[in-house]
């Protein structure tokens, strides 16, 4: 776990991720973040390109029985 003491917002409500947090986490400019509030707190959890989230629920079973009019 990284923890840093403070950041400040800004008059425009913008707050900058430290420099060692982006690192860690691999957060490049112009990606997607997702904002929660939990418990009075705020989580912002980077979110995974496309190709990046291919793969992550392994064992899942992706066979879906189908209606038989609708196979093709």
């Amino acid at each position: 776990m990284c923890t840093i003491d403070k950041v400040t917002v800004s008059p425009k409500y913008q707050v900058v991720i430290p420099k060692l947090l982006r690192e860690k986490m691999g957060i490049k400019p112009g990606q997607k973040l997702q904002i929660f509030e939990i418990d009075g707190r705020i989580e912002l959890v980077p979110v995974p390109k496309k190709g990046q989230a291919r793969g992550f629920l392994p064992g899942l079973d992706t066979r879906v029985e189908r209606d038989h009019d609708r196979i093709v």
